[in-house]
């Protein structure tokens, strides 16, 4: 029987990384079931709560974490033909998620990479969950599984993985292994994937629940953080300007107020979202437009505005 791995970075995961485990322990697939952790450095008992759940685990000193570096060193220390990848808080959202992901690999000889979309937690606010629904149906807006290769897709879509849901196929992290970068290990994974030939699967049916809430500031600064990461990687600026603010946040206010009254809300209901979807996507766009121009911003601004106090712009495209 062929094992297939699941590898998990970890630091102090609390609650939502047992929950995240015994949703590992429970799938349903036709291959031996290999968990293997990565842990830098948790003081509240999550190397206990992995140990508990069968997992390997791999203590890795908290100056030397790197996203693309731990990751692969999951892969180096576990011994699956597939890495399906999770975060410590993306839980699985069925026991099928595994075998659903797997089905990926199925759909094409080259296929490198398969992942699959976030659902929104129950207590996400309307707008995390519509820009979550969205965002993942755009990927197969047919329902069907689709598979993407160099210059088949919108850029944006095409060099979009993510190993908070994703699986690597060894043969070509062999080949293409993560690259030591400070964030979007995973965008520059699909990047290089795509360019070394191989293709990409999404698999609509391999969801995991995992979506975050942050305060105004707080997703301001996360915004930042992505929207410099696909900057160095893919190149990306976002379109500035109040102007062009203004008509993205209004446009995505709508859509938040027309969501709500096709769910049946209340008048009084979508009134109460109407500041909190305006903070919301005013900081998110704020935050992108910051974000796509970190070069242009001194490394000090750049470790204030960043949620992970990172101050640096390292370009790799």
């Amino acid at each position: 029987m062929s094992t297939v791995t699941v590898a998990i970075p970890v630091l102090d995961g609390g609650a939502l990384l047992a929950r995240t485990l015994d949703a590992v322990r429970r799938q349903r697939v036709d291959a031996e079931l290999e968990l293997v952790v990565a842990d830098s450095g948790s003081t509240d008992g999550s190397r206990r709560v992995a140990e508990a759940a069968g997992a390997t685990v791999i203590d890795i000193a908290p100056g030397e974490f790197s996203h693309g570096g731990t990751r692969n060193l999951l892969v180096e220390r576990s011994t699956g033909d597939h890495v399906a990848f999770l975060t410590q808080d993306a839980t699985p959202a069925a026991d099928t998620w595994l075998a659903r992901l797997l089905e990926g690999f199925a759909l094409a000889d080259d296929v490198a990479l398969a992942f699959g979309p976030y659902r929104a937690r129950p207590d996400a606010s309307p707008m995390v969950r519509r820009e979550l629904e969205e965002w993942f149906s755009s990927f197969a807006p047919d329902g069907a599984p689709r598979v993407d290769r160099e210059g088949g897709a919108d850029r944006d879509r095409l060099a979009f993985f993510t190993d908070a849901n994703g699986c690597v196929a060894r043969r070509a992290w062999e080949q293409v292994p993560f690259r030591r970068v400070s964030y979007a290990e995973d965008q520059m994974l699909a990047r290089d994937m795509l360019a070394a030939g191989w293709s990409k699967a999404y698999v609509p049916g391999a969801a995991v629940v995992h979506s975050h809430e942050y305060t105004p500031r707080a997703r301001l600064r996360r915004s930042f953080d992505e929207a410099r990461a696909l900057r160095e990687v893919q190149g990306q600026r976002a379109h500035g300007g109040p102007l062009r603010l203004g008509l993205v946040v209004q446009r995505q206010v709508r859509d938040d107020l027309d969501l709500l009254q096709r769910e049946g809300a209340s008048p009084g209901r979508r009134a109460r979202l109407l500041p909190r979807s305006v903070a919301h996507h005013a900081s998110r766009a704020l935050g992108a437009t910051l974000g796509s121009r970190a070069d242009r911003l001194p490394a000090r601004v750049r470790r204030v505005l960043s949620l992970e106090g990172r101050a640096g712009f390292d370009p790799q495209c």
